[in-house]
């Protein structure tokens, strides 16, 4: 049963009239996820053409966070790159296969992976630091530093 409510106008509403009113004023272009999204397919797009080494952002993002922590469990990488446990799984297995990080169980528990750089994984990092900075810059330059900063305020507060 739908059951009515008043506005502030005194107009007698439902729940499905409001629900309908809305949905009529939905537009894509006034969206914050459509404005994400091309926000995040432009810093990809970047990445992709400056970044030599061939990987991706997630990947960068775990090799990055694991040179500041490492030792580090995989679990542990994951939620310090905000990945699911899915997702830094298929990371770990693909720069593990490139030579990038190794893997060992650990000594207190066997169900966890203690996750290192190899010496090719912390060359890679080191190649490419530049190249992240230059990114960040890039995805950024239609901003003022002023503009930037908000940005990323805004942005972590959101997260």
């Amino acid at each position: 049963m739908d059951v009515p409510f008043k506005e502030k106008d005194g107009r007698q509403k439902t729940a499905a009239t409001e629900a309908q009113g809305q949905q009529a004023q939905y537009t894509l272009g006034e969206q914050i996820g459509f404005y994400l999204r091309q926000a995040n397919q432009r810093h990809v797009a970047i990445f992709a053409s400056l970044m030599a080494e061939k990987l991706t952002t997630t990947q960068w993002a775990a090799l990055v966070r694991l040179k500041d922590l490492q030792p580090c469990s995989q679990g542990n990488l994951g939620r310090e790159t905000a990945m699911d446990m899915a997702t830094i799984k298929g990371v770990v297995d693909r720069l593990v296969k490139r030579g990038l990080v190794h893997t060992a169980p650990d000594a207190t528990d066997a169900r966890r992976l203690v996750l290192t750089l190899t010496p090719e994984g912390e060359a890679t990092v080191a190649r490419n630091l530049s190249v992240a900075l230059q990114i960040s810059q890039e995805t950024l330059s239609t901003l003022t530093l002023a503009e930037r900063m908000m940005l990323m305020e805004l942005l972590q507060k959101i997260c």
